[in-house]
């Protein structure tokens, strides 16, 4: 069993830790990973999911990222844990203002991912609170919190009190976005199933073809704590979902009230269908 570890030791591997040891699966629409960004980033699973109406598919992700959403989410993790090991899980679909995907798709991708022993599940997507399509996400983060498996989340672009899935079961960490200048800095937000804030604008984000861009959203600030707790988890092994959770909130700054995170449209891709 993993004894507790003391705050400042936690404020030490988050702040020194390089994710070395740590497995994170990226849901998300692939990663380009011949850009210069990644500098030679190597995946340790390269998938993509795809549905053909009955089944879902797993063919190899060849390298490829249908829209750049993924790779801009590599670049933020390989930049912040450079050692932990990322591997491409593609369940998002291409579409410049619809990069959707099916249900049954991610929970075969997450399922796929626990299944190879990933610690930490990034996922940058969400889907809004119909009732009906709780279970199917229920099924794979219940799944991951009993094998010991870190879930990130990003939440609504909207509105952080927007109810979506995955971000709102509470073993999940999600997280919300604001303009701040270190990446580095993440706020804890108490009375809410969103509780963790991170940086999530960004002028240089990396996307298709070797090329960088301007992104704001919860995409880019869930894969700063996916970094964050990679750094933890590396320098203190097998600490649980719900422990790692509380350290990371009680390291984190407190919310300054004076402190909002600014709204965008959305960047956080919703899983419709």
């Amino acid at each position: 069993m993993k004894t507790w570890i003391s705050l400042e030791q936690a404020r030490a591997a988050i702040a020194f830790g390089t994710g070395k040891g740590i497995r994170i699966a990226v849901l998300d629409s692939g990663i380009e990973i011949s850009h210069p960004g990644l500098n030679g980033l190597r995946l340790a699973d390269d998938l993509a999911f795809i549905s053909d109406g009955n089944t879902v598919q797993v063919r190899p992700g060849a390298g490829t990222d249908v829209n750049g959403h993924g790779t801009g989410i590599a670049g933020i993790i390989h930049t912040l844990a450079p050692k932990a090991k990322i591997g491409s899980f593609r369940v998002l679909r291409m579409g410049l203002f619809d990069l959707t995907s099916k249900r049954d798709i991610i929970q075969r991708a997450a399922f796929e991912a626990i299944d190879k022993r990933y610690q930490i599940l990034n996922c940058s997507f969400g889907c809004r609170g119909e009732k009906e399509f709780i279970m199917e996400f229920k099924d794979w983060v219940d799944e991951a919190y009993v094998k010991g498996v870190h879930v990130i989340s990003a939440c609504s672009n909207r509105d952080f009190t927007e109810r979506e899935w995955p971000a709102y079961f509470p073993t999940v960490v999600t997280v919300d976005k604001m303009d701040i200048d270190q990446t580095e800095r993440f706020f804890y937000r108490p009375g809410n199933l969103v509780e963790f804030v991170a940086k999530g604008q960004y002028s240089e984000l990396l996307c298709l073809d070797g090329k960088k861009k301007n992104g704001f959203g919860t995409s880019f600030a869930a894969p700063v704590a996916t970094a964050l707790l990679a750094r933890l988890i590396s320098v203190h092994p097998g600490l649980s979902p719900l422990a790692a959770k509380e350290l990371l909130r009680l390291v984190a700054e407190p919310w300054p009230r004076a402190l909002k995170a600014r709204s965008s449209p959305s960047h956080r891709p919703p899983t419709s269908e």
